[in-house]
């Protein structure tokens, strides 16, 4: 299963994605609103394996400070559906921060968050079909801006056990 290691965002930026989420929901598209489970907040993975070592864990591994965030335009990735999501634009906060947990993860991450192959971004809906995606992008970029704030935290997402908690 999935475990990981998440940016939390501050208050200001949580409560502007969570209207885009509102947004897409009240015109019957996919979003992240409709997971209402108390975990489930904006946030920009920074690390995921099958197994963390301890030293994340327990917070050891990684220092962190809060730094400022901007999130930019809509970005699209494909498979077998389709995510929408928010790009974050990178600063070097951000990825010395995902440099230094990729080193303490090691070769358990997965190779597209590998650095230099990362794209930073905040989920906004997931599972769309094709239609649903460009009806999605209709709706939120007709008034789009960048959305600045702050990473707050860290946090451990452990996606066997279904609990997360902070850590840094």
């Amino acid at each position: 299963m999935v475990q990981s290691a998440e940016l939390l965002l501050d208050s200001g930026l949580d409560a502007a994605v969570r209207r885009e989420w509102a947004a897409l929901s009240e015109a019957g598209l996919p979003s992240q609103n409709r997971h209402r489970g108390e975990s489930n907040r904006p946030h920009v993975t920074v690390a995921v394996a099958s197994s963390m070592p301890t030293a994340v864990d327990d917070g050891n591994a990684v220092r962190f400070d809060p730094f400022d965030v901007r999130l930019g335009g809509l970005v699209v990735f494909g498979g077998r559906t389709i995510t929408l999501a928010r790009l974050v634009v990178p600063s070097s906060e951000l990825l010395d921060l995902h440099a230094r947990m990729h080193e303490a993860v090691g070769e358990r991450s997965l190779d597209h968050l590998e650095p230099g192959r990362w794209t930073p971004h905040v989920t906004v809906a997931r599972r769309l079909t094709p239609e649903e995606a460009g009806a999605a992008v209709r709706l939120l970029s007709a008034d789009i801006d960048d959305l600045v704030g702050s990473a707050v935290a860290l946090r451990r997402w452990d996606g066997d056990a279904k609990r997360e908690w902070r850590i840094g």
